[in-house]
């Protein structure tokens, strides 16, 4: 289901061609020398500049677009790949219902790598079982997708992991799962075709991303399984509420602020109760089946592309730290739901202490799925609604919210996906690309001992607390005043719960580019923050070692030690700030405004 206040994918395309053929051929274009069209294809006036420190990868991708071309995807005048993908199912729906089964049914594993609750694998099984055929399943790894999607090695190695763990299941279950690795991405389409003929397969089955790429490559394929004869059905998995489905009353639009989103998820949910409804393990295959398709079992799990390889120290630090597979990830869940749900909302901010679920490794790479995370939540607690419960309860069910939230922004603001923050004038600031300050602040050095340990975590644990990843990021884009893109890419080449949409969301909050973003003006003071969530410094005493030598648990001076202990904090070999916060301040502030034309 679409967003009620998209226009059709046909709509949009003619509202595209008007406004170029009215820019080429009006009288106002004489007068003129920028039209319409123009602005809609010509980059940002600043990309030259973000380009050479990275932030767009033009071996993949074309310039940051322009502000002009950002609004155009707002006003549908530019077709949302989502709606495209909408389009596609709706117009294949009929041809695609007559098509007969063929020799094998084709489960397509992407971001979903678990057996249970699983939608399009139900699906895909029901199917298969109801034909009497094989239920053969696909993972496609793809190293220039992994490169262009910026994937860090540590999740990568989780992914490899998981695959592993989710073949041994489902060969349980007689049901083979195939990997094959694709080296060009251009050449996904056609491995997947070309598999489902090497089995005679009429039907696949894959649950819907909701990223650009893969919108768009899987728009194609629904159009090509179609002019085949074949079929392909893309289900509705991640969120628990599908993106269009919730659109504000007065508009009709998509929800461009949380609270409102949230209120009318929750009420959405209540609803329409089956949203939250598990679907079961596939049942086992026949044997007579499982012979059929023997050559598929087996498969070898590759080794990391070159370009995400770990050392062996670091392949063995987080298998320990994040062992693979779903059923590693329900034990996290019920413990964290016997355990620490009660008192999330009280603990949550408090980085030294074990209060969160660590699941947002399973959720990023699909080992786990949030409508089993929310009935599970119900089950422990005993809540009866959403909004009724402990508070820890309700507050943990708000931050699995925040996820559904940022794919739906995703659908209704491709562009977020392309380089341009939400709110595109913010496209405007003039960021710094200090190559030394940048340097430091991904290797702990800055001098504000939260902010260093914050980003040593992140290289130690593949992972960062929730509220240090809004402290270093606040640090970076307004203290530092460096580019916040930089910070989202180095996240996601470090993070193994690097996840698209959240990572974006979570940077355009903190860099006040974004989505409900909080105003530009309020900045985070690291020292404040470090003294009000890391009291005693347990948490900084952790991972920067150097200060745990020379102040003691409690000591004040651990949240800003030059301004306190400068002569202790100098001989540990800990850097100065690398600038004071007061005097950034005023800085960021004077270039928001500079950029925003206030």
């Amino acid at each position: 289901m679409g967003p009620k206040s998209a226009a059709p994918a046909s709509t949009a395309a003619k509202r595209k061609a008007s406004v170029s053929s009215s820019s080429a051929a009006g009288g106002d274009a004489k007068k003129s020398k920028v039209t319409t069209a123009d602005k809609l294809h010509a980059p940002h006036s600043l990309h030259k500049i973000a380009e050479e420190h990275g932030v767009v990868l033009r071996k993949y991708y074309p310039h940051e677009m322009s502000n002009a071309r950002a609004e155009a995807y707002i006003d549908d005048e530019i077709p949302k790949p989502f709606d495209e993908m909408v389009a596609a199912l709706e117009e294949t729906a009929k041809d695609m219902r007559g098509v007969k089964p063929g020799g094998a049914v084709v489960h397509w594993f992407k971001t979903d790598l678990r057996t249970n609750d699983n939608r399009a694998l139900a699906m895909a099984a029901d199917k298969a079982a109801n034909a009497g055929v094989p239920l053969i399943c696909l993972y496609i790894i793809s190293p220039e997708d992994w490169e262009a999607h910026l994937r860090a090695p540590v999740r990568v190695d989780l992914i490899l992991r998981t695959l592993k763990v989710l073949q041994d299941d489902l060969a349980k279950l007689n049901i083979p799962l195939w990997i094959e690795t694709v080296d060009k991405r251009k050449n996904v389409r056609s491995t997947v075709h070309t598999f489902m003929e090497s089995w005679n397969a009429n039907h696949l089955f894959a649950n819907m991303e909701y990223e650009v790429d893969e919108l768009r490559r899987e728009t194609a394929l629904v159009r090509e399984c179609a002019s085949k004869g074949k079929s392909m059905t893309v289900i509705h998995d991640t969120c628990v509420v599908p993106p269009g489905r919730l659109t504000s009353s007065s508009s009709g639009r998509p929800y461009a602020v949380y609270t409102p989103w949230f209120k009318t998820w929750k009420q959405h949910i209540h609803d329409n109760e089956d949203l939250v409804d598990l679907v079961d393990t596939p049942a086992k295959q026949a044997d007579d089946l499982k012979a059929k398709v023997s050559k598929l079992f087996g498969c070898a799990i590759p080794e990391s592309p070159k370009n995400k390889q770990l050392t062996k120290d670091e392949k063995t630090r987080f298998a320990k730290l994040w062992p693979a597979g779903e059923h590693e990830a329900v034990r996290r869940l019920q413990q964290f739901c016997d355990d620490r749900i009660n008192g999330y909302s009280r603990n949550r901010d408090f980085p030294a202490q074990d209060a969160t679920s660590s699941l947002s490794p399973y959720l990023a790479c699909g080992a786990i799925s949030a409508r089993t995370m929310i009935q599970t939540a119900f089950d422990r607690t005993g809540a009866k609604a959403l909004d009724r419960g402990t508070d820890g309860f309700k507050v943990w069910v708000s931050e699995v919210a925040w996820r559904d939230f940022y794919r739906h922004v995703l659908a209704g603001w491709p562009y977020v996906c392309m380089n341009k923050p939400f709110k595109a004038v913010y496209s405007n600031i003039e960021w710094s690309y200090n190559k030394e300050h940048f340097t430091a602040w991904c290797e702990g050095r800055t001098g504000y001992p939260i902010v260093d340990a914050a980003m040593r975590q992140l290289r130690e644990q593949g992972w960062m607390h929730n509220r240090c990843r809004m402290i270093v990021a606040s640090f970076l884009a307004k203290d530092l005043l460096i580019d916040w893109r930089m910070g989202e890419k180095f996240f996601m080449e470090n993070l193994v719960d690097g996840d698209f949409s959240s990572n974006n969301g979570g940077w355009g909050f903190s860099a006040s580019v974004g989505v409900d973003p909080q105003p530009y003006f309020r900045i985070f003071n690291p020292t404040r923050q470090s003294e009000r969530f890391d009291p005693d410094g347990v948490y900084i005493r952790h991972y920067v070692p150097e200060l745990a030598k020379v102040f003691e648990e409690g000591a004040s001076a651990i949240h800003e030690p030059y301004a306190k202990e400068a002569a202790k904090a100098r001989k540990a070999g800990y850097p100065e700030p690398l600038v004071p916060h007061k005097d950034a301040r005023e800085k960021a502030l004077a270039a928001y405004k500079k950029g925003l034309g206030k």
